[in-house]
Parts: C-alpha cells; sequence; structure tokens
C-alpha cells in the first residue's frame, strides 16, 4: 500500500484551495487589493480553478460538483452552506490523513529492524526540496542520482545516493531537474521497496534494490 504518493498529494492540494477569507470585509479587501495593483483576479482564480478542476471532482462529494462547473467556488464568498460543506470534508480530510500518517508510522516502525541501515538513513534524514541534478545507470543493477539539497532539510550541499543490487525500477523518462518531495519504504525478500513522489513534473518513482550508499560531496563538485 503507498501512502504519501500522487493521490494523497493531490487530494492535499484540493484542501489548500479550499480555504476562504474568515469574513465578507476580508474578501472585499483582497479584491480591492488586486484591483488596485492591476491584477485581474477573476481571471487568475478562472484559471486556478482549471487547473485543479479535474481534481476536484475527483475528491470531492457530488454536492460540490455545481459549486465546480458554475465557477462560483472560488469567485464568489462563500455561501453558509457551501462553507459548511467545505468544513465538513476538510475535518473528514484531517482525520483521513491522520490515519494515514498514523497507520504509516506503525507499518515502518514495524519492519524498521529488517531494513538496511543505510535505508533508515536515506529515509529518516528527509531530502525533502533536494534537486535531483544528476541520474546514471552505470550497470543494470545500479542506480546513482545526485542530489543538491541546499535548500532541504538536512545535508545542505549535493549527495550521491548509489541504490545497489536494483532488481526492479519504474522511473519517469526524465528525473533531472526534479524536486523530491516525499517518500516512503517496505521491506522485500533481501532487500527493500522504495517510493519517492517528485515534482517538476509530479511523478512517482519505484526502486526494488538490496541497499543504498549515501555520500555527501563537496559543494565545488
Amino acid at each position: 500500500m503507498k501512502y504519501f504518493m500522487r493521490d494523497w498529494y493531490d487530494e492535499m492540494q484540493v484542501s489548500g484551495f479550499l480555504v476562504f477569507p474568515d469574513t465578507k470585509a476580508e474578501w472585499d479587501e483582497n479584491l480591492a487589493y488586486y484591483e488596485e495593483e492591476g491584477i485581474d483576479i477573476k481571471q487568475v482564480e478562472k484559471e486556478n480553478l482549471a487547473y485543479i478542476k479535474e481534481d476536484l471532482l475527483k475528491f470531492l462529494p457530488e454536492s460540490f460538483h455545481t459549486y465546480i462547473y458554475n465557477g462560483t467556488i472560488n469567485s464568489e464568498y462563500p455561501t453558509p452552506k457551501l462553507r459548511e460543506m467545505v468544513d465538513q470534508w476538510q475535518l473528514k480530510f484531517e482525520e483521513r490523513m491522520t490515519s494515514k500518517r498514523d497507520a504509516y508510522r506503525k507499518s515502518y516502525e514495524s519492519i524498521k529492524d529488517s531494513l538496511p541501515e543505510n535505508v533508515i538513513k536515506l529515509h529518516e534524514n528527509s531530502l525533502h526540496d533536494a534537486k535531483v541534478t544528476v541520474v546514471e545507470r552505470p550497470s543494470d543493477d545500479v542506480l546513482v542520482m545526485i542530489l543538491d539539497c541546499r535548500g532541504g532539510f538536512h545535508y545542505f550541499t549535493d549527495i550521491r545516493v548509489t541504490f545497489l543490487g536494483v532488481k526492479e525500477l519504474i522511473v519517469p523518462e526524465r528525473l533531472t531537474g526534479s524536486w523530491w518531495l516525499y517518500d516512503e519504504v517496505y521491506v522485500k525478500e533481501k532487500g527493500f521497496e522504495y517510493y519517492v513522489l517528485l515534482d517538476n513534473p509530479l511523478q512517482e518513482v519505484k526502486i526494488v534494490a538490496d541497499d543504498v550508499w549515501i555520500e555527501e560531496l563537496n559543494p565545488s563538485v
């Protein structure tokens, strides 16, 4: 089971989309600000809705669909009915996300002792917001990734991650230039199964391997 991959991320974007000012006065102040700045906020919101429309229809109940199709879900200050619908959906969403995080944490702790030491290190020293700069396949059973972690949460330099004994690899055509978002790990016989969610563009990577090696590189390399 995958917990924190594309569907999870897409639904988080829906949750972030469904955030409104607390009062009509705040809504009007925002409109006035954009008008003063010469920004066509109606066009901006129309484009924002078009970008996320497919996910809104996928993750929100049918009761929301009229607001999505006619554009009022983000072009008008929410009616009490719509706000109540959003509040109820957000509450259930947070409950599901908490349950999912707890379930993954329990799953990970149950397998941690069976994972190679460096796999634990890779997973627990977050690579969130690291940028993939180089991808190499020196052989069929080796995958090398160099990541710039200066804007991330750990290492703060370039690192080389070498997956050894690669048995299965599902990657998009282009990894270079992608940003590391989230990852999760599972035990496989004589190895591990690693999933990574990348952005720019949003895509998933699956790696089944025996071990991994992590090297910190000189920033000038």
